[in-house]
């Protein structure tokens, strides 16, 4: 009984699997080209940053401190990221949010408002997000921009 209900259940089973939305994610190779580009754009801006790699739940998968980079930029770079999985969106529209005077987004859960992070997306999915941290805001943008640049030439 048990070998039929089985065999009946087999073929349901992959019948459903194969509908389940297929989800894309970032792999070390597409980490390692994001950051080998924004280590560039950092040494041809003459800058020492910490750059940070999460995923779209803000889990961390790449981290790199700066041989010159201060140990505050190590929370800064996370939390930029962060920002920009978790919202979809730079960082730096948290910052705009707070200059406007919105100062209720500061209790939003891993809201940060400072620039250097983006967030990741391909082909529309949001996969995580990249951000840098150490040189000025700009630059530090300028970085992340520069890994999802080379991520769209890949």
């Amino acid at each position: 009984m048990f070998k039929l209900f089985a065999a009946l259940l087999i073929p349901v089973m992959t019948m459903y699997a194969d509908n389940l939305p297929s989800k894309k994610y970032l792999n070390l190779a597409t980490i390692k080209v994001m950051v080998a580009a924004a280590e560039a754009k950092a040494q041809e801006l003459n800058v020492s940053v910490t750059i940070c790699v999460v995923d779209d739940s803000g889990n961390l998968l790449f981290l790199e401190k700066g041989e010159s980079a201060s140990l505050n930029t190590i929370q800064f770079a996370q939390k930029k990221a962060r920002h920009a999985a978790f919202y979809g969106s730079p960082s730096k529209d948290g910052a705009d949010a707070v200059k406007k005077g919105n100062t209720e987004v500061l209790a939003f859960p891993n809201f940060f408002p400072n620039q250097g992070g983006l967030p990741v997306r391909i082909d529309g999915q949001l996969l995580g997000g990249i951000a840098a941290s150490g040189a000025k805001s700009e630059i530090d943008e300028q970085i992340a921009q520069a890994g999802l640049d080379a991520l769209q030439k890949k």
